[in-house]
């Protein structure tokens, strides 16, 4: 197979065409290629009055040799299958386990699953179906469940986002992730497209199907389950505990637990799990109408089938020198209440795989280090995230609607009072008034200084009637678990791999999914697979 790069589409040909591009570039006849795959799609529209796509495509040429001498855009395709690692011989006492059913979680289970290890995963939340129920609920003004919310639940805080597959890794293991997710029935043009998501609605349907085929292969899958302890014996695990009850002898766990699993965090602390502080970024969700975006982005072009909803991704360095960045961009989405603790207002994104709602949406953050927490305690970064959270509580009226302000008034220091052109979609709703009292002043002041700027490289980004709502403070893990990187063990219990996000080792539903595929491949390595029965 070789890769043919830079074969050019305008927006007005059929993406059916491109083995006759590719044929026209190499000067060879159509039917002399054999098989044609896109690997990758990009989009460039850098100039004002044309934008076209851009392939990379892997090609099987029955005169292959005769094409890479004549070629410089052609060469030899990578291969990019990915590659089992060979069993250990070593017995396990007991199944694996799984703690979290997030994308590490779920990939870390489906590895285990799929090579025979029969493995047994526990979400302390509830099935996807029960989940979108209970958060249904809560956002049209019924209680918050903390055990069944966008946080925690089959799929974890994933599901209720915009699904994006975007990642900055290299590593052989993201094309596993994305083929089974297409195995799961996510779109095919994930493996390609230049920037691939699922959409939250399709995105519950792949992880009940991963869920189903971990539970095919021999897996156990265990809802309303949180590990409420863990039984060392000379600093190696010996077993979990199930919701304050239940015991469970377990000497192979991968913790895969959310960002948000805070008393799971306080009871490692008590353990002994060894758990450091680490920065993390704190701010707002900013709203524009779509179409603002779609014109700042595509010009001419905005609204052009092919191209769906724009996006955007805006970073500034403020002279105190915090990164103050847009981050999680929904495109065509909403703003949703992700709290998962009572009497606290938590905000994310979400989106749709069509992207087609009225406005955009993007977490509006700035760099939190350290040094800004009250204390050098583990646990500090919790403390500050919820001291925010509550403050935006009562901000918004302490009801669960969150705090919002027009980005004009925030820019001229004064509370607002009414809606403007821009409508919320957050749900259960929103109350005008001044973001400043629940956020640091240096957030504050870091947000005020960089929308200027920002409007200079998206223009309508500082508008006056585009919405803040506040607070997002999730955006990852203020604590990273130690580990050791060669076994991937807690430095300080051994058999507990701490894997994802919430371990502070990923930072998306890719990333997080290869650190689980590594945990899983580390276990398999060391054990032979279990027997049925």
């Amino acid at each position: 197979m070789i890769r043919v790069n830079e074969i050019k589409m305008s927006l007005h040909e059929d993406i059916g065409q491109i083995q006759e591009k590719v044929a026209r570039k190499l000067r060879i006849r159509p039917e002399e290629i054999i098989e044609c795959h896109i690997f990758r799609e990009s989009i460039d529209a850098r100039k004002r009055n044309q934008v076209h796509f851009v392939y990379t495509v892997d090609v099987v040429l029955k005169n292959e040799e005769k094409i890479l001498e004549k070629h410089k855009d052609v060469s030899r395709s990578p291969d990019f299958q990915y590659k089992d690692v060979p069993h250990g011989r070593q017995p396990l006492k007991h199944r694996p386990v799984v703690i979290g059913m997030g994308p590490a979680g779920l990939f870390a289970g489906l590895l285990l699953a799929q090579r025979g290890y029969r493995p047994i995963l526990l979400e302390r939340g509830q099935d996807v179906d029960t989940r979108t129920e209970d958060v249904k609920r809560f956002w049209e003004g019924g209680r918050l469940n903390p055990e069944s919310n966008v946080q925690f639940g089959e799929g974890g805080a994933g599901t209720f986002s915009d699904g994006k597959l975007t990642t900055r890794i290299k590593d052989i293991r993201v094309r596993k992730v994305l083929e089974e997710f297409v195995a799961a029935g996510a779109p095919k043009e994930i493996l390609y497209s230049y920037k691939p998501h699922i959409g939250t609605d399709i995105l519950k349907t792949v992880v009940k199907n991963m869920r189903k085929a971990i539970e095919s292969f021999g897996g156990e899958v265990w809802f309303g389950s949180k590990v409420t302890d863990l039984y060392i014996r000379s600093s190696a695990l010996a077993g979990i505990q199930i919701n304050g009850a239940e015991k469970m002898e377990a000497n192979a766990v991968i913790l895969a637990v959310g960002h948000s699993a805070r008393d799971t965090y306080e009871m490692l602390y008590e353990r002994g799990v060894k758990i450091r502080q680490k920065p993390f970024s704190i701010g707002v969700r900013i709203e524009h109408p779509q179409d603002l975006v779609n014109e700042s982005q595509y010009k001419g072009f905005a609204g052009h089938s092919r191209l769906g909803a724009a996006d955007y991704r805006l970073t500034y360095q403020s002279r105190t020198g915090r990164a103050v960045y847009t981050f999680c961009m929904c495109p065509g989405g909403m703003v949703v209440a992700a709290a998962s603790e009572e009497n606290t207002v938590v905000t994310n994104g979400m989106s749709e795989y069509a992207r087609n709602r009225e406005n955009a949406n993007s977490a509006l953050l700035v760099q939190v280090n350290t040094e800004d927490f009250d204390s050098d305690h583990p646990l500090a970064g919790v403390d500050f995230q919820r001291k925010w959270e509550k403050a935006a509580f009562a901000l918004g009226g302490s009801n669960d609607h969150a705090p919002c302000q027009l980005v004009g008034d925030f820019l001229q220091n004064r509370p607002s009072i009414k809606i403007g052109k821009v409508k919320p979609s957050y749900l259960p709703g929103v109350t005008p008034t001044d973001l400043r009292k629940c956020l640091p002043d240096f957030v504050a002041e870091a947000i005020e200084e960089a929308l200027p700027e920002m409007d200079k490289r998206l223009r309508g980004f500082a508008m006056g009637d585009a919405l803040m709502t506040g607070v997002e403070t999730r955006s990852s893990a203020p604590i990273r678990i130690e580990r050791d990187e060669e076994t991937m063990e807690s430095l300080t219990v051994k058999g507990l791999y701490p894997v994802g996000e919430g371990a502070g080792y990923a930072g998306g539903i890719v990333s997080a999914a290869v650190d689980g595929i590594k945990a899983a491949e580390k276990i398999i390595g060391a054990y032979a697979p279990m027997e049925r029965g």
